[in-house]
């Protein structure tokens, strides 16, 4: 029973604050039978957390909208920084940006970290229980991996794969997962996102073997089979045996998506809000990976606006199908531009690599009428949030230097609507009269606006 009791691998895990899952009273009505475990869906521009209120809800209260200032969607993050990876006995250190950090994630669902791993570091198997989780690779190398919960066939089946500098991986929802740095010398980094404003953390050693009060030794004794090990047995062996207990109850409710995976089957005739499941028998785990060269600049001189959106959605990773998340990088030329624009199913939260941005949103019509705009100047490592639906955009002051950012969403296919390009770029245009009329203007200065070349900046 030694074994059982001392160990313990102390790492810092992932800071979750347990909040019930659901959506809206009236939707458990109409669905009382599917219990959701995605965050609720906002239902104003923005309800940024009251910390300090008495009333207990699913997330927290709102902040009265007048009380509410830019500064609550921003946060000096210092995510450009590395992090002492020193103290931790798993050689990693995770620098979490949640809702309890960033008042103004609340209701919308997304969060961001920073992961720091130093020379044979890991970030050590864990699951969040409320998000599917996107990492890009900053710096480095790492070795990742997810397990499956119990197929039909009893198999938790792992999908691993080595990630460079650039490479994206998704990992889904609820599944035991790690990330883990093969150097002997050099340290790695990524940024991550998911899909929750809160996404909890179980460290799967520290929960079975470090809970308090710790769990019977009887019962651990049964559900790891010690009669059968000799108490030199390595801590790999011991690994194995808590990812196949704890695979079998990751999902511990009934959550959408409805399995460990959905990966696109783009070829199907068959049509589906998002898109039909591949057979999980030819799953494998490139429908989990792209090359996708994100810690390369891109070419911003063949925009009009001066910026390049490389984006990585569903049509491009099958396997965020269903998962509820994307992620892209953002090249800026100096005084280049990232147009109004709005993503009619995402929450966008971006953190700054390179440069400076000027960056703002803008509210709906407030009951005043008022359309309110939210601005901050972000420096590198600081973190921004535009809620889902609403025009914002990104700018680059800078005369003579390019900037650089990574942002995630809150959907799999998050849609961008530019702004100028819908309005006066449409097929077939949009009528004169109807233009004129909506901005006050008269019909010449709108053909002129519709006569000009109107192009997307998305890869």
């Amino acid at each position: 029973m030694f074994l059982l009791r001392h160990f313990k691998w102390t790492s810092k895990p992932w800071i979750g604050f347990k909040l019930s899952s659901g959506r809206t009273t009236i939707t458990k009505l109409l669905m009382i039978d599917k219990a959701m475990a995605s965050d609720p869906s906002p239902l104003q521009d923005f309800c940024v957390a009251d910390k300090n209120s008495p009333v207990r809800v699913n997330g927290f209260p709102c902040k009265d909208a007048k009380d509410v200032s830019v500064d609550d969607f921003f946060l000096a993050a210092n995510l450009n920084k590395p992090m002492d990876t020193t103290k931790s006995k798993a050689g990693s250190n995770v620098t979490l940006i949640n809702v309890m950090k960033l008042a103004g994630l609340n209701t919308l669902g997304i969060s961001m970290a920073r992961i720091d791993y130093a020379p044979k570091g890991q970030n050590p198997p864990h699951t969040h229980p409320r998000a599917t989780e996107i990492l890009t690779v900053i710096e480095g190398s790492l070795y990742v991996g997810f397990v499956t919960s119990n197929q039909a066939n009893g198999e938790n089946k792992l999908f691993t794969k080595t990630l460079n500098k650039g490479d994206v991986f998704v990992f889904p929802e609820g599944l035991i997962h790690f990330q883990f740095n093969p150097s002997y010398d050099k340290p790695a980094a990524a940024i991550v996102a998911l899909s929750s404003q809160n996404p909890g953390a179980i460290t799967i050693a520290n929960a079975v073997f470090g809970s308090n009060p710790p769990i019977s030794d009887d019962v651990l004794a049964k559900a790891f089979q010690f009669h059968q090990l000799n108490m030199a047995s390595s801590n790999f062996f011991l690994l194995t045996a808590l990812i196949a207990l704890v695979a079998t109850q990751a999902m511990a409710f009934d959550p959408s998506p409805l399995q460990d995976f959905c990966v696109a089957d783009r070829n199907s005739p068959v049509r589906v809000n998002g898109f039909p499941c591949k057979d999980a028998k030819d799953v494998n785990v490139d429908d989990f990976f792209l090359a996708a060269n994100l810690d390369k600049p891109m070419d911003t001189t063949k925009s009009k606006a001066g910026s390049n959106v490389t984006l990585i959605n569903v049509m491009k990773l099958a396997g965020l199908n269903t998962l509820g998340i994307s992620m892209a990088r953002i090249d800026y030329a100096p005084k280049g531009q990232n147009p109004p624009h709005t993503h009619p199913r995402a929450t966008e939260i971006l953190t700054v690599l390179e440069g400076t941005l000027y960056v703002g949103f803008v509210t709906s019509n407030q009951a005043n009428g008022e359309n309110k705009l939210f601005t901050k100047t972000l420096n590198k490592g600081d973190v921004f949030v535009f809620p889902q639906g609403l025009i914002h955009f990104q700018f680059n002051p800078s005369y003579d230097k390019p900037a650089v950012a990574i942002a995630a969403l809150s959907s799999q296919n998050p849609g961008a609507i530019t702004i100028a390009n819908a309005v006066f770029g449409s097929n077939p245009p949009i009528s004169d009269d109807v233009l004129a009329k909506a901005f006050q203007v008269d019909k010449k200065a709108v053909d002129w606006l519709q006569a000009q070349f109107w192009e997307n900046n998305h890869n």
